[in-house]
């Protein structure tokens, strides 16, 4: 009897993992884009000793203040964003047997949120005062974390899970990613009050992530 194609189709991890890494950098670069210089009108040419460039270092520093510094807290959250949810890709594929032609979907999917990322990030950075821009910023959060919770579902039925990865550390990988996206949503919801108190929260998240300090159920996360 044929065999059928789908049974053996996208079942290589490691071309799965070069592909999310490839993805994960383009979009990590795009974020920087959206920092661009400001633009200050040339100066005029002076004598030297004249000291007549005054003006124009100010409206460099002015813009600098004013149109950049604005944009680098959403660069530096998604950057921050992008680097955990690739950690926890990696350990999540480094957790498989195998993959198979769903688990490469559901991937490619997750991957497509990850590409999303440079867009909600610069509409939040256009006006870091708009509720709707946080809120767009919050579901590709949200997209991200269910993408990965759906894997790690999918990979535990199918009996992917390498036998080392025990029962506990199965439930870490999952609580790990519940824990965040209800934190992450408390946090979203306080732009109700301020925006920036959100992006103030959601950039605490993020860091105690990275840092990884000893806090309850955070630690245990």
């Amino acid at each position: 009897m044929p065999i059928s194609y789908h049974r053996f189709a996208g079942s290589s991890l490691d071309r799965l993992a070069a592909l999310s890494d490839g993805v994960f950098a383009v979009a990590m670069t795009l974020l920087v884009l959206d920092l661009k210089p400001p633009s200050v009108p040339k100066r005029a040419q002076s004598p030297i000793w004249s000291g007549g460039h005054g003006g124009s270092e100010h409206a460099l520093v002015h813009g600098l203040l004013h149109n950049v510094a604005p944009r680098l807290l959403p660069y530096a959250m998604s950057f921050l964003t992008l680097g955990i949810f690739w950690v926890g890709q990696q350990t999540q594929l480094e957790s498989f047997t195998r993959s198979t032609r769903a688990l490469t979907w559901i991937h490619l999917t997750f991957l497509l949120s990850v590409t999303l990322m440079p867009f909600s990030t610069g509409l939040l950075a256009q006006d870091t005062t708009y509720r709707v821009a946080m809120a767009v910023y919050w579901l590709n959060l949200l997209g991200l974390g269910v993408l990965l919770h759906i894997s790690l579902h999918y990979a535990d039925r199918a009996g992917l899970i390498r036998a080392e990865t025990t029962a506990e550390m199965r439930a870490a990988l999952k609580r790990r990613i519940v824990v965040y996206q209800v934190l992450y949503a408390l946090a979203t919801l306080t732009c109700l009050i301020n925006t920036y108190l959100a992006i103030g929260l959601l950039v605490a998240l993020q860091l105690n992530s990275v840092i990884a300090p000893r806090i309850g159920i955070l630690d245990r996360a």
